[in-house]
């Protein structure tokens, strides 16, 4: 079996740059070990997949370069994949500023790649494991469980390592470092954190319950939801700051980020002085989380109105408020992280058309490399982007 060229993963990137490859006149093999093709669009976003965000920008990226990802960007903007959504008659949501839904479902995205791949000819095969690739003059050969492949070009599109039960593997980076590429270490990212005692504990009786907080770490600073779990802590904030957690680090998160605590609590004291904390507390937090708030710090049962707080109880309770300092045990880890940090260094890659310089017939495109989105839509607009960059260069 001939082809100009053979695409290894059918997710996102590899599907569209299967399509564009094929759309160019090219002959176009995809393969992918798993059953299914875009498993993991099907349940991303809630299985409603957030396709893209409107403000994508290279700065919503993480990368050791962060001047690779400009000129794919660029090139293939959001509203150039939102004009195929329509093409094909996809509903989609705006669910906050910039983050695209699908209406109904992920299938339709899934449905949406494999009609482009069927329409430019693409030769998906899937349940096709690769056991080894080599060099073979100006192509590359693959031994796979379909027989022996022979390839113009080769494009890896095989993801990173976060969620392991829909098939994630580290192929794509064994295939890099055969080639002698470099291989950034990787972590989970857009994570969830788990908690120690007596933290774990606390923040299970308040599984469920979620409020908008301001959390920094790293340098970053998030202003989005938090989610208590019987884990720990979750939500689109915490995932967020995932990103720039390191294992030792706390996180600084302000419980009341619109609100300036030490100064309401001096003005409640002095307007109503015998309200009670809890009542203020309840004015501004859910009931279930107010309650535990005085239960933590030792004021539950206190019936003492604000009148008789000195300004250093104030304070204290402003810090708790305003700077809650929470040190994370670890994540929830590749089990559940949507994204993957790190991976093949992009400092032998171009960003141009994603081929290795010193060895053009093999690429490599979308999350495997080392550029990795913030939470939103940014990590599929990289998939569209790098897939058609590359696709239309094979």
């Amino acid at each position: 079996m001939t082809y100009d060229v053979v695409v290894i993963g059918a997710g996102a990137a590899g599907l569209m740059c299967a399509a564009q490859a094929g759309y160019a006149g090219r002959r176009v093999a995809l393969l992918d070990h798993a059953n299914k093709a875009g498993k993991k669009i099907l349940m991303s976003g809630g299985g409603r997949c957030n396709f893209t965000n409107l403000a994508t920008t290279p700065q919503h990226f993480y990368s050791q370069n962060p001047y690779f990802s400009i000129s794919a960007l660029k090139r293939y903007r959001p509203e150039h994949f939102v004009e195929l959504v329509e093409r094909h008659g996809i509903d989609y949501v705006e669910k906050t500023p910039g983050q695209l839904f699908c209406a109904s479902s992920a299938k339709d995205i899934v449905q949406l790649l494999l009609t482009e791949a069927q329409w430019a000819g693409v030769d998906i095969q899937l349940k096709t494991r690769i056991h080894r690739l080599e060099r073979q003059g100006e192509g590359i050969c693959l031994d796979t469980s379909l027989g022996r492949i022979e390839a113009g070009v080769v494009v890896v599109a095989t993801g990173g390592l976060s969620i392991p039960t829909m098939g994630a593997t580290g192929f794509g980076y064994d295939i890099a470092r055969q080639f002698g590429l470099e291989v950034l270490p990787t972590r989970p990212a857009l994570v969830p954190f788990t908690l120690g005692e007596p933290w774990k504990t606390r923040c299970a009786a308040l599984s469920g319950v979620s409020l908008d907080v301001a959390v920094e770490c790293g340098g970053g600073y998030f202003k989005e939801p938090m989610l208590f779990t019987h884990r720990g802590i979750s939500g689109p904030a915490m995932l967020q700051i995932s990103s720039l957690w390191l294992p030792g680090e706390a996180l600084r998160i302000n419980l009341l980020p619109d609100e300036d605590v030490a100064t309401s609590l001096r003005s409640a004291r002095e307007q109503t002085p015998k309200r009670k904390l809890q009542t203020w507390l309840g004015e501004r937090f859910p009931k279930r989380l107010a309650q535990a708030l005085t239960e933590w710090y030792g004021d539950a049962v206190d019936e003492t109105p604000l009148a008789q707080y000195s300004n250093a109880q104030l304070d204290e309770w402003a810090q708790r408020l305003n700077d809650w300092q929470l040190k994370p045990t670890a994540t929830e880890g590749w089990r559940t992280a949507e994204v993957t940090l790190g991976g093949v260094s992009t400092q032998h890659i171009s960003s141009r058309d994603f081929s290795v310089k010193e060895l053009p017939q093999l690429r490599f495109i979308g999350e495997v490399l080392d550029v990795t989105g913030e939470l939103g839509g940014y990590n599929f607009q990289w998939a569209w982007a790098s897939g058609v960059a590359c696709g239309q260069a094979c």
